[in-house]
Formats: C-alpha cells, structure tokens, sequence
C-alpha cells in the first residue's frame, strides 16, 4: 500500500497574512511542517499543494515537493481532491495542515498503519483531552464524541457531551485526515450537507452519508499557529531546543 502524505497550503489568511511564509527559526513555517512530516516512516511521499507560486518556491529551493493547484477551491478538501486525482498510483491521502509546524511524525504513522488493520477502513482522524473549561467551551475547539469502537459519532463547536454529570472526557478534534484515495474523491463531490452547514465542519459530511470515520487518541499537544502569539510561542520552542523527535534529535 502507498501512502501519500499531502499539505494543503494557502497564502491568504485573515489573522495572518502570508502564514505559510513566516519565518520559524530561519526557515518559512511551510518548511517546518514539510519537514516533520518527511520523518514520517509510514509515508512514501510528501508534497505541498498550494495556490501561490511564493509557497511554491520557498518548499522547492529547500529540497521539497510542491504542486500548483486551482485558486478557487472553496475547502482544503477541494485542494486535496485535486492531488489525489493527479497521484492514482497511490492508496491513502495523509491531509496535514499547512500550520502545525509542531507535528508529530509517529502520529502521521499511526493514522496510516489503520488502514493496513482495516481493508474497509475509509477515512480517520485525531482526537486529544481537554481538561481547562474554558478551552472546551471554545467554539474554534472543535469537540468530537466516539463509541466504544473509536468511531466519531459527532463533531461539533459545541460542548459535548454536556456535563449533566460528572464522567465523560471531553476530547478536542485535531484537524489531521487520513483517507482512501478512491473514497477523497467521492468524498469531495458530495453536496454540503445540513449539519456541516450548521456547524462549517466538512467532517460531518463523511458521518450525515454514513461514513465510519476512526478516531485516534494522542496526548500530543498541538499548536496551530493562526496568530502572531502562535508564531512566537512556535518559534521559542525551535529556538530553545526543546523540541526533540522520537529519535531523540532536536531539530
């Protein structure tokens, strides 16, 4: 089975302009994650899929891999749609987000290897605890509820399940996919659905046309960086060293 991992990255973004270029300790932040998602063992390849010749190049003149692709994608899904389509020779998409540049390699792996466990397997992604209550109750922390088997039942802003009673662990979603390529593809035709209307969550999609999408635990923490605060506290983990891999070399 080939595993291709893609990173969607666009130039524009409203709290941060020029996000996938901004320097993280002497290289653009689209460098970083590019970086971090090479180490991964499970993965044959990895490439940028952007809709700026700026990206492009920053990935390229470091010795990565980049495609061009349509401006006018309405979703990242669109986007990675449009590199499945072009890249037939290979079984699963890994989507990670063009602005985590603290991903974990192993947890890239982990989403890969379930779909070598599970031939019926089509889509799966991440999810992590929330323990601060003002983090869950965060609309722009997006909550997922699974069964007793892992997969979601539901994604939502809202906090969920309600804490009537004491007991139930609140998990926040990480937004990291794994997909059959076959399956991206449907996937990406469908109509939007009333829930993912409702709550701007494309996930929910998958689950209102009876998807089973897996979802993995990790105690990772993540740092998505969508404000200069972000960026900063980005940059101080690289800067400080403290950032270590599993193979215990710093980066």
């Amino acid at each position: 089975m080939k595993i291709l991992c893609v990173i969607p990255a666009r130039y524009a973004s409203t709290r941060l302009p020029g996000k996938p270029l901004r320097d993280i300790a002497g290289k653009p932040m689209i460098v970083r994650v590019y970086e971090r998602a090479a180490r991964a063992k499970n993965i044959d390849a990895v490439i940028v899929a952007t809709d700026d010749e700026r990206i492009l190049a920053a990935v390229e003149q470091h010795g990565g891999k980049a495609m061009m692709t349509r401006a006018d994608h309405p979703t990242g899904t669109d986007r990675l749609a449009e590199v499945a389509e072009k890249y037939v020779d290979y079984d699963v998409i890994v989507n990670v987000q063009g602005d985590e540049p603290l991903i974990e390699p192993s947890l890239i792996d982990e989403l890969a290897a379930l779909f070598n466990e599970d031939e019926n397997l089509r889509m799966a992604t991440v999810k992590t605890p929330i323990t601060d209550a003002e983090e869950q109750k965060n609309p722009n922390n997006v909550k997922v509820v699974t069964d007793k088997n892992g997969f979601a039942l539901y994604f939502s802003r809202s906090l969920v399940p309600y804490p009537r009673n004491a007991g139930a662990t609140v998990y926040k979603h990480i937004g990291i996919y794994a997909y059959r390529r076959d399956f991206l593809a449907e996937f990406a035709k469908l109509p939007a659905t009333p829930l993912e209307k409702s709550e701007s969550l494309e996930q929910l999609r998958a689950l209102e046309n009876g998807c089973r999408i897996k979802v993995i635990e990790t105690a990772q923490k993540f740092v998505g960086v969508d404000t200069e605060e972000d960026l900063q506290a980005v940059n101080d983990v690289y800067k400080g060293n403290e950032f270590v891999d599993l193979g215990g070399c710093i980066l």
